[in-house]
This record gives C-alpha cells, sequence and structure tokens, in this order.
C-alpha cells in the first residue's frame, strides 16, 4: 500500500501526538516526556523524510538489511532505531546501521554488539529487551535474568545502557498489557537502585495499547499503522 501524503501524515502524527498528551494528563504526566517513535518498517525511505520533516527525532526499524538499504537512501538526518528481534550474526550491520538498538536479549548478543561497536569506533546506545509478560510467542530476556543481563552490559565499553524495552502479549483482556508495563516498570525501578544506573528509557506501547503503557511510565511509544497506513508487507 503507497504512503498517505504528507499533509495526510502530519494529521495523523498529530492525532498521535494528541492521544499521548490526553494520556498523560490521566495520570498527571508531562507529555514531553513520551516520545512518539514511528515504525516505517516496510515502508519506503520517504516515510523515514516525512518523520524527519514534521519534526519526530527518530524511526523504528524490525529488520537490519532493510534498514539499512533504506537509510542509505534517506537523504535526510533522523535517528535509526532497531526495534526488531536480533541475530548474533547481523550485530556488525547493526551496529553499523542503528543510532541505538533496543531489542538486545541475551549476554551473547551483547558481547557481539560491544566488539562491534569497538571496531567501529563508537559508543552504541541499547535498550534491553525484557519479556515483561512472559510470553512465549514473544523474546526477550525473562525478568529473572534481568540482572545478570544489565550487570554484564553496564561492564561493556562499547555499550551504553539507556533502558528497557518490552512488547505486550497479543490479549483481548487489556489488563495484560497493563501488567505487563507495569511489571517492566518495575523491573527498571528495581535495577535502577540496584545497579545505580538511571535506566531512563521504558519503550513500550503500541497504537493498541498506548494508554495502559504511558500510565505505568512509558518514555517512548512504537507507532506505524497509524501514522503510515497498512504495511506493505
Amino acid at each position: 500500500m503507497a504512503l498517505p501524503d504528507y499533509a495526510e501524515f502530519c494529521r495523523r502524527a498529530d492525532a498521535a501526538r494528541a492521544r499521548i498528551a490526553a494520556a498523560c494528563t490521566r495520570v498527571g504526566r508531562d507529555p514531553a516526556g513520551v516520545e512518539l517513535l514511528a515504525v516505517t518498517k516496510t515502508h519506503p525511505a520517504a516515510a523515514a523524510e516525512y518523520a524527519a520533516r514534521h519534526g519526530l527525532r527518530a524511526v523504528g526499524e524490525n529488520r537490519v538489511q532493510e534498514a539499512a538499504t533504506k537509510r542509505a537512501a534517506c537523504p535526510v538526518v533522523i535517528a535509526w532505531e532497531l526495534i526488531g528481534h536480533l541475530q548474533s550474526n547481523k550485530a556488525r550491520l547493526a551496529a553499523e546501521t542503528f543510532d541505538r538498538v533496543q531489542s538486545v536479549d541475551s549476554v551473547k548478543l551483547l558481547r557481539h554488539l560491544d566488539r562491534a561497536a569497538a571496531d567501529l569506533g563508537k559508543i552504541l546506545p541499547v535498550l534491553l529487551q525484557i519479556n515483561a509478560g512472559r510470553d512465549p510467542a514473544k523474546f526477550g530476556a525473562e525478568p529473572a535474568d534481568a540482572a545478570a543481563l544489565l550487570e554484564t552490559a553496564l561492564g561493556l565499553p562499547s555499550l551504553r545502557v539507556d533502558g528497557l524495552m518490552t512488547i505486550a502479549p497479543l490479549s483481548d483482556d487489556p489488563d495484560t498489557a497493563r501488567r505487563t508495563f507495569e511489571n517492566l516498570r518495575a523491573i527498571r525501578d528495581d535495577l535502577a537502585a540496584r545497579f545505580g544506573a538511571p535506566l531512563r528509557e521504558l519503550s513500550m506501547g503500541m497504537s493498541g495499547d498506548m494508554d495502559a503503557a504511558i500510565a505505568a511510565g512509558s518514555t517512548m511509544v512504537r507507532v506505524g499503522t497509524a501514522l503510515f497506513g497498512a504495511r506493505s508487507a
């Protein structure tokens, strides 16, 4: 499906921001503390141009090779974040392509990314993906393994841990998402206190569950179809 025109994208982005603001107001949060991440996966490079023109800081992509090709074709400056599962054998290309990797879920992957970032002479920001909903269909480290994962990450010189990420299980029960997001917030608060690390970012919530995510403390919601329309693949 073709992208909407830029004016329509702006209307959709403004609507998403208004929804974020309303959700923040309901729980007494400052809307400036919740970022809208435009998810451009399967859409052309023009989608990232739209996001940049509208003033968004970053776009999210699921596949490393797709993002590498798209970023090379994108003439505007915008940050690129990996939100999809990353295999260790693609760590080097991910470190080259992305400004931050949100989907780090194992010690093995941490070490691969650290080596790749060191070879590139850069500090790579990451988020640790935690399966806070304990959903066997989702990637992410188990909550019980989060402390060991963070301890390893904090000891790697070419990585910077900005926070945590999760994806709620698919469910008709809205309480499932709420519990998932509250669990990630609790995990973050515990880890931050134990390790003295701020872990400011909580990337959680998408179009269908952003209100619950914001109520639980999300600092970034990931929105794609509501901005760009149905994906082409």
